[in-house]
């Protein structure tokens, strides 16, 4: 039976993290894998890795909802930041996993909480983290391209909080937005619901907080923690050139760039995802999926 956390975190919010076990005990040593989610998921969104990572690991997984989304609260921060939830992941990691090695894996909003996480607890990074997966997204997000009436929209959503997302971005709008080539329409709808579920406020305050991040500094950390870049070709909200400026501040990171896919990797390409992470056990990277390219 998975069991859950309730975990207090800063400015009173509340953490909501949930412990995911194999049917077998993992081996002496396999790192606990620690997955943070993307803005306006949920911890749900990371349901086809596990099932991929449970597939072919017996690994012990931890999957948290990141502060105001999912079951968890924002607490009395008026104006949330990355740097925030890098502390409420450092908290997630002490309650759920107080010893043993870890790997850290983040999609978009949750990649940018691993930066923040390395730039205030280095040595934590440094003492425990055997590897990290760095999914669609970005040290900092300056120069990025707007969406069309991106600014308007959140400007919106952040004073608005009784309107509903669909009623500012239609709902087949939003998965075309998120979604490359194909996609598959249950993806799409799990996805979608989990913002439907994110109050306006969150949404538009978390914009706000994904602008002003700027972790550049913090990817020094990474210098000896074996890291896998992964980004798709159709990426919208944080295209492909971001992965690449990643790449080039960690130069022994790989990268691997997947044609025709968009942003929400978790769905699109969660076996390359759970390849990364347990290529991360196995000390070498070799992807499961052939339909990408690689660049290092």
């Amino acid at each position: 039976m998975n069991r859950t956390f309730t975990i207090p975190s800063e400015h009173g919010a509340t953490i909501i993290a949930e412990e995911i076990l194999p049917d077998n005990p993992p081996p002496e040593g396999t790192p606990t894998v620690i997955l943070a989610h993307g803005w306006c998921m949920a911890r749900e969104s990371w349901h086809k890795v596990v099932s991929e990572l449970l597939t072919h690991r017996d690994v012990r997984i931890v999957i948290y909802d990141q502060r105001g989304h999912g079951q968890s609260t924002m607490g009395d921060l008026a104006t949330p930041s990355v740097r925030v939830l890098g502390e409420d992941l450092y908290r997630v990691i002490q309650t759920t996993t107080p010893e043993g090695p870890l790997v850290l894996a983040g999609h978009s909003m949750g990649g940018m909480s691993i930066m923040a996480f390395a730039g205030l607890h280095h040595q934590d990074l440094a003492d425990r983290v055997r590897g990290t997966v760095l999914a669609s997204t970005a040290a900092s997000i300056e120069g990025r391209s707007p969406v069309p009436l991106e600014g308007l929209i959140m400007f919106v959503a952040s004073h608005a909080p009784r309107i509903a997302p669909h009623q500012l971005v239609p709902v087949l709008a939003q998965g075309r937005l998120i979604f490359g080539q194909r996609p598959n329409k249950d993806d799409v709808k799990h996805a979608v619901r989990q913002i439907q579920r994110t109050k306006m406020p969150t949404i538009g305050k978390f914009f706000t907080a994904l602008a002003d991040h700027h972790e550049v500094e913090a990817l020094a950390h990474f210098v000896d923690v074996p890291t896998h870049i992964l980004s798709g070709t159709r990426d919208r909200l944080i295209p492909v050139a971001h992965s690449e400026a990643l790449k080039a501040e960690i130069p022994h990171a790989e990268l691997t760039v997947l044609p025709g896919r968009g942003h929400m990797l978790p769905y699109e390409a969660a076996d390359a995802i759970a390849d990364a992470i347990i290529s991360l056990f196995d000390g070498m990277l070799i992807p499961m999926d052939a339909d990408y390219e690689r660049a290092v």
